[in-house]
């Protein structure tokens, strides 16, 4: 039997992200596996900072935004997980990271010596994803573990004609 002792659960903060964690956290419980969660900081966000801080030197600086924008992700997860999953146990460990999230998440699994990615089908990109390709379909394509796809039900159910 594959034994399964550490899970890379990845959050946006969007609407799927305490859908990801409610999973993530019953097979922690099922599996006694560790958890960490990790949140990316797209690249594309701290350039477009870097490119209006060039016109607004006074008023933008990126260290401080990255610096901002790192604590406030930390503290909306902590925030997740104390509200809706306060009486879990498991060992979770919290990574925030800055680039393109299918690479951070890539990096993740094999820094963390993850054996399983949980994550949802769809985020705050979804348009961005059609046009440009999903993060989740990146890392799909290129996990070297396996991956827990999370997807809402009501959203996903078949219609009764």
């Amino acid at each position: 039997m594959v034994k399964m002792q550490k899970a890379l659960v990845c959050v946006d903060l969007s609407d799927y992200s305490k859908m990801t964690m409610d999973y993530a956290l019953s097979l922690a419980r099922g599996f006694k596996m560790e958890l960490a969660v990790i949140s990316v900081i797209n690249k594309r966000e701290v350039e477009a900072v870097e490119t209006a801080s060039h016109y607004y030197p006074e008023q933008i600086n990126i260290e401080h935004f990255l610096k901002e924008a790192k604590a406030d992700r930390r503290k909306r997860i902590d925030e997740m997980i104390k509200e809706h999953f306060s009486s879990d146990t498991a060992e979770i460990k919290t990574l925030i990271r800055v680039g393109i999230p299918f690479v951070e998440i890539l990096k993740a699994v094999k820094e963390e010596n993850c054996d399983l990615v949980i994550l949802g089908n769809k985020g705050k990109t979804n348009i961005l994803g059609t046009l440009f390709g999903s993060n989740a379909e990146k890392v799909f394509r290129h996990s070297p573990v396996p991956i827990l796809s999370v997807r809402d039900r009501e959203k996903f159910s078949r219609q009764k004609d």
